[in-house]
């Protein structure tokens, strides 16, 4: 079952990022894309490598021991539609609305997963963490790449 779901994962992820990046958007997916990759792959080492979380069941379990679905790949597709459909021009509220809602609805989902499936063990782990975590990360990478846009 660990299997079809990372693969669904997969799937639904790249049906996600084709589905919802416009065309005249894609350079800045892209960076969005590539800029997540070092916080996302630094923090998922280091939760890993503390024991903090396990991963049991992952893709590529001799390359790596944090999830390769998640962190190098899931995670930079979230982050590139949140960045591309960031509502800039929009009120502070609707702008904290949207950026709690992104680690909100991943955090759930880890949940889920954590309680029903041999994907991810939290050993020294909260809910919470990974929130304020996933908040932090998607901030960070939103600030990164409109920063390298806005000195071209």
């Amino acid at each position: 079952m660990e299997f079809f779901i990372e693969l669904s994962v997969w799937i639904f992820a790249f049906i996600l990022l084709v589905g919802l990046i416009p065309r005249d958007s894609v350079h800045f997916a892209c960076l969005s894309f590539l800029i997540m990759l070092v916080p996302a792959s630094v923090l998922g080492i280091l939760v890993v490598q503390y024991n903090l979380i396990e991963y049991p069941i992952r893709f590529f379990s001799d390359a790596t021991k944090t999830s390769f679905t998640f962190e190098f790949f899931a995670l930079p597709v979230i982050s590139a539609i949140f960045n591309v459909h960031y509502p800039s021009t929009r009120s502070l509220f609707i702008k904290l609305i949207y950026s709690i809602s992104f680690p909100t609805v991943l955090t759930i989902l880890e949940v889920l997963l954590e309680n029903h499936t041999k994907l991810i063990r939290y050993i020294h782990w909260e809910w919470y963490y990974t929130w304020i975590s996933l908040l932090f990360v998607l901030y960070i990478s939103y600030r990164s790449t409109k920063l390298f846009f806005k000195t071209l």
